[in-house]
């Protein structure tokens, strides 16, 4: 114990002094440090899962080893699916010369593990891999290179699944790639069989039939579904471009372990069998063989297509009367008619299955476009790699892009986007697009604007009520739902800022203008319901992202509702609406945070009950909030459960970042959101937690952990049940405020939250592609992509052809910036900005630095 705790302290003394690195745990199997953004070794390789695939299409993940788990194709998470599939290599002539191309098994997999205590039969973990191994992301490029002293050849594997920020159907597909480049370390020339094997993890028992089908330098793993099941049908395919690959599709058919010890004794013997499929044969094969010289390499690419086109889900209650309906989609009625007849299902479709009608059309289209989609997802990755950011912000905000590609997000048939805000271990976390969980997450408006404005499309026009009122989780398939919940006033109010938002990243004025009669009965149901007295504060009860409602006026929610007041105004005046009654209520609403929710250092709550038009916290609809003897005499001494009160919330103006990332000024005086900030800083951040007291979710940290606590009490009145979620640690709000600290000017302070939270996410225990709150891959932690915005300063206005640059870093410096017409680099050359367009165009009409109208060189 001693030993560990001085390696911790070493931990946090290297963070806190250098900023860029962090020391390794005591092993002779570790480099000294790690550097953010840099390779994983050693330990650090432990719990990685990269996940490969496209946007709604469901994924794998190669592991730090080399290793496929994870494997989750059939429209739901399967997040401990590790089937037996592998690569291998086998050197004719050298002894022990035949390896798994994969680095030796963590030792975390041999007891813990699903299954492990009965010895994990089935897996291919007892078999010779390679000794030495590294693994280096550059999104959404994995880089693993295997090495082993006693064989004189060094393997690279590349994985990757195309990502082209603007083009969301490139960017969604399902498939990914294997590159294979063999390097002969030794003096002699090298016979060598590459091959790749795999059971059939598409089977399903009792279910339809199963068959190892044919291709071209490759085969394809099937199921059938059946007339009454026909979700169970799936198919993989997997091939070569190698034009003398030897296929067999026909494993040993016995039992115990029979199949894979008959085939790993062929590999060993350097056989490469060639058999047709047989009824029962429970995997298939394909062989390369290939001769490398002395200092030769050689390169076997390995593509990898799936085909899932059907599900068994459906979510969500349906309307049960015209109060239900949208006032503004005449359409909305027939939207759930529609859509079953052009899917020809009721339950959800993904994307792919409308645009390829099998998985030969899959693979025809992922081979025939392969090099174009290289190139293109090839110029995101250098653009983005090309910043000279701090290392853990462009670590942090790439490890999250992975969401995008694990089975949190999701495409139906028509293309929309509809997502979960995590993955279970086998199902998805919280349905329905959650609007108080996506409000964080800043990169798909960015990366892929259409999807985004899908969203915002779906709130208004299908999940919003003729009163109003909008359901923040949206039914799948995309139809308008029963509303008989709370609307949730983060959620709602943060959708206004967010149409703003589309609006400038679009430059698509006729677009907002069709939405603005709904985003306006939005905001006069937020009014009448929160608001009714127009003190211009969230007063009444009010559902948030902490699944509980906060009774009396908060910070975190009323700089939600200036913030709409203010992006109403905005959109209001430039379509020539009449908006006086929202400006002065905005001003009132700016007037109240800062003049009754303000205590001189930070935000807080006033909590309230007696004197509201909901009286009886006992009565009001809630979730998980009934209240027992017990709690009622809390209540009667404190006030209604679940409150922050006189605490220093993290979120305490989260509102005000809202605005900011949507390209709206401060809702507040900027003096005193940078004091709340502060106070978040000094009182909420950990660098350990040892000594913290944690009865909810503990795992997010704990321990030696250091993070963000969601809430402190500074200066005590803490409730005896405050807010439900308020010890824990979520990455989502560690990157918002670590941004809204950057907007202000204050980077050391941002960038100490920001490694902070990369430090839990190196490798060694937790997977560092993952960062999980309510599930894993969870929506909120893409809140890092404002990091970008937070430090540079740099945002394009498509409506006015405005380029931002207020940089919070001195000197010269390159940023990544992706728009609606394209993607490239910007940034500052001998104090001049320039622009450097490497993937569709950038139409700039005016550049304003530091808000002074500049020239800018377009290179």
């Amino acid at each position: 114990m001693k030993r560990l705790v001085l390696t911790l302290i070493c931990l946090y003394l290297v963070v806190t002094t250098s900023g860029f690195s962090h020391a390794s745990a005591s092993s002779n199997n570790n480099p000294p440090t790690r550097t953010f953004n840099s390779p994983y070794e050693g330990d650090y390789l432990n719990k990685i899962a990269f996940p490969i695939g496209g946007i709604g299409a469901g994924m794998f993940c190669v592991e730090g080893t080399g290793a496929i788990s994870h494997l989750s194709l059939r429209h739901l998470p399967d997040l401990f699916n590790e089937p037996c599939v592998f690569a291998a290599i086998h050197l004719k002539g050298v002894k022990d010369g035949t390896r798994v191309l994969e680095k030796d098994v963590p030792d975390w997999k041999k007891f813990g593990m699903r299954n492990a205590g009965l010895g994990a039969g089935g897996t291919t973990w007892g078999l010779p891999r390679f000794k030495e191994g590294t693994f280096q992301a550059r999104f959404p490029f994995a880089q693993i290179n295997l090495s082993d002293p006693d064989l004189p050849l060094t393997v690279g594997i590349e994985a990757w699944s195309p990502f082209i920020p603007t083009d969301e159907d490139d960017s969604s597909l399902p498939v990914g790639a294997f590159e294979y480049t063999f390097t002969n370390t030794g003096s002699k020339a090298l016979e060598a069989i590459f091959s790749f094997n795999s059971r059939n993890f598409m089977f399903v028992p009792d279910r339809g039939s199963s068959s190892v089908d044919p291709m071209a330098n490759g085969f394809v793993l099937s199921q059938t579904g059946t007339k009454a099941e026909p979700f169970h049908e799936g198919h993989f395919a997997v091939a070569t471009d190698q034009p003398g690959t030897r296929v067999d599709r026909l494993w040993f058919r016995g039992a115990w372990f029979d199949p894979l010890t008959i085939r790993w004794n062929q590999i060993v013997a350097g056989e490469m069998p060639q058999n047709d499929f047989q009824p029962g044969a429970p995997g298939g094969s394909l062989f390369v063989p290939f001769t490398l010289q002395p200092g030769q390499k050689h390169t076997i690419r390995l593509y990898m297509a799936w085909y899932v086109p059907y599900s068994n889900t459906r979510i969500g209650s349906e309307p049960t009367s015209r109060q239900d309906l949208p006032t503004y989609n005449p359409a909305a009625a027939r939207m759930d008619s529609l859509y079953q007849a052009e899917a020809g299902s009721k339950y959800y479709r993904p994307w792919y299955s409308h645009r390829f009608k099998d998985v030969a059309a899959v693979s025809t289209y992922w081979q025939q476009n392969y090099n174009r989609l290289k190139t293109d997802t090839r110029k995101f990755t250098d653009a983005f790699y090309a910043s000279t950011l701090p290392p853990e912000v462009t670590e942090a905000v790439a490890a999250n892009l992975t969401i995008l590609k694990s089975p949190t997000a999701w495409r139906q048939y028509d293309g929309r986007m509809w997502n979960w805000e995590g993955s279970g271990d086998t199902w998805g976390s919280c349905h329905g697009s959650c609007t108080h969980v996506w409000n964080y997450a800043q990169a798909v408006s960015h990366l892929f604007p259409d999807l985004e404005r899908s969203l915002r499309e779906t709130e208004f026009l299908v999940s919003q009520d003729a009163r109003g009122h909008q359901q923040f989780r949206t039914n799948l398939p995309i139809r308008p739902v029963h509303h008989d919940f709370h609307a949730a006033a983060d959620g709602q109010l943060g959708g206004i800022m967010k149409v703003y938002r589309e609006w400038r990243v679009s430059g698509d004025t006729e677009w907002m203008k069709h939405l603005y009669p709904a985003v306006k009965q939005s905001l006069d149901y937020c009014i009448a319901t929160w608001d009714p007295r127009h003190e211009g504060a969230v007063e009444e009860p009010h559902h948030n992202t902490y699944d509980i409602e906060f009774w009396g006026p908060d910070g975190m929610c009323t700089t939600f509702y200036a913030g709409a007041l203010q992006a109403l105004v905005a959109m209001g005046k430039a379509i020539h609406q009449p908006v006086k009654p929202y400006e002065e209520l905005f001003k009132k609403s700016q007037a109240y945070l800062q003049t009754k929710l303000y205590n001189g250092e930070y935000f807080y709550q006033q909590v309230r009950w007696k004197d509201l038009s909901a009286q009886d916290p006992t009565k009001e609809q809630s979730f998980h909030s009934t209240y027992s003897p017990e709690a009622i005499a809390i209540l009667e001494r404190e006030g209604p459960k679940y409150q922050y009160g006189t605490g220093c919330l993290s979120d305490g103006v989260l509102g005000s970042w809202i605005s900011r990332v949507c390209g709206l000024p401060d809702v507040v005086d900027t003096a005193k959101v940078k004091s709340h900030l502060l106070a978040v800083y000094r009182y909420n951040l950990k660098h350990s937690l040892r000594t913290h007291a944690n009865p909810q979710r503990p795992t997010y940290a704990l321990g030696t952990d250091g993070g963000l606590l969601l809430c402190t009490w500074p200066r005590g009145g803490k409730p005896q049940l405050p807010f439900v979620y308020s010890d824990e640690v979520w990455t989502g709000i560690e990157y918002q405020v670590a941004s809204h600290l950057l907007f202000e000017g204050y980077v050391q302070q941002g960038l100490d939250i920001v490694r902070t939270c990369r430090l839990r996410y190196d490798g060694r225990v937790r997977n560092p592609f993952n960062e999980y709150e309510c599930g894993s891959w969870y929506a909120r932690a893409m809140a890092s992509y404002g990091l970008i915005e937070g430090l540079t300063g740099i945002r394009y206005d498509a409506v006015t052809k405005t380029l931002y640059i207020e940089p919070r870093l001195s000197g010269d410096f390159t940023s990544f910036l992706s728009t609606a017409t394209g993607f490239g680099n910007v940034g500052l050359r001998g104090g001049k900005p320039f622009v450097k367009m490497v993937y569709g165009t950038l139409d700039v009409k005016k550049c304003l630095l530091n808000g002074r109208k500049t020239d800018v060189d377009l290179l």
